[in-house]
């Protein structure tokens, strides 16, 4: 999960333009800086309602847990667009069937076994500031998923079923029945699809961060200072370049598994989002 900030608004040309002039006109009032373009035939009114420029807030790549939930956390912080290359659905989030490990039952567990457990399951190569801040921020986690919508097993009194798997000590597994993904997924969209200020894109494919690149700078992976002002999308409904643009954009499009020949990754897992960034 990557995020890249830029704390000014830009309007960027839109895409395969042939821009003869472009004014800056910073507009101090909104502490925005927008580019006025001239063009040629292309950028006829017809080409332009094509080509459309959204301007959101926040941008969020990616539709799994990580891309929906950062959505959740900060759309009461401005406009949020979730760009998601297929239906919401299709994440590796969907297709994980195991629990998620959290220190629940304080009677018998507490945030040191559950960290000693991790470590020695890690054979001492973890990260331990890494396990330690994932293990004590868990609770809270778990509070904010079931605030979402989430339904964790519960025994007849009521409290988290919870399950004891390998390398655990203690029983700390909160779980939906063996489709704990799925009812986590199912549930982020409910709250992503009620929430006013979030708009989902389904069938659009980000194909390239925009840049200083964009404005003429040259731009590798080794310059300082990027700024990124949003992303460059395809909408495969209509064959369409879109440009959108954001403060904020989040890179949350999971890892590569589908770049091997054999592998348990859903489809989506083409590595899109380090391919952008790289």
């Amino acid at each position: 999960m990557i995020v890249i900030s830029s704390n000014i608004w830009v309007r960027i040309p839109i895409f395969d333009l042939n821009v003869r002039c472009i004014k800056i006109d910073f507009l101090r009032r909104y502490n925005i800086a927008t580019l006025f373009l001239s063009s040629d035939t292309l950028g006829n009114r017809i080409e332009k309602k094509k080509n459309m420029t959204h301007k959101f807030d926040f941008l969020v790549i990616g539709s799994g847990i990580a891309g929906m939930s950062f959505a959740l956390k900060v759309a009461e912080k401005g406009r949020v667009a979730v760009i998601c290359k297929t239906g919401l659905e299709e994440a590796n989030t969907f297709y994980a069937q195991g629990g998620i490990a959290s220190v629940t039952n304080t009677l018998v567990d507490n945030f040191e076994k559950h960290i000693e457990d991790t470590m020695i399951a890690g054979d001492w190569i973890s990260d331990r500031a890494a396990v330690e801040k994932v293990v004590r921020e868990a609770p809270g986690q778990i509070k904010e998923l079931i605030d979402w919508g989430v339904s964790f097993d519960k025994d007849e009194n009521g409290k988290f079923d919870l399950h004891k798997e390998g390398g655990h000590s203690e029983f700390r597994i909160l779980h939906h029945q063996d489709n704990t993904g799925a009812e986590i997924q199912d549930s982020l969209i409910r709250a992503l699809k009620n929430h006013p200020k979030i708009k989902v894109f389904e069938n659009h494919f980000a194909i390239e961060i925009i840049t200083q690149h964009h404005l003429g700078v040259n731009v590798t992976r080794h310059t300082g200072n990027i700024e990124c002002y949003g992303a460059y999308v395809l909408d495969q409904n209509t064959n369409h370049i879109h440009t959108f643009l954001s403060k904020t954009t989040l890179i949350a499009t999971g890892g590569v598994g589908n770049v091997y020949r054999t592998t348990t990754n859903p489809p989506v897992a083409t590595g899109d989002g380090i391919a952008m960034v790289y």
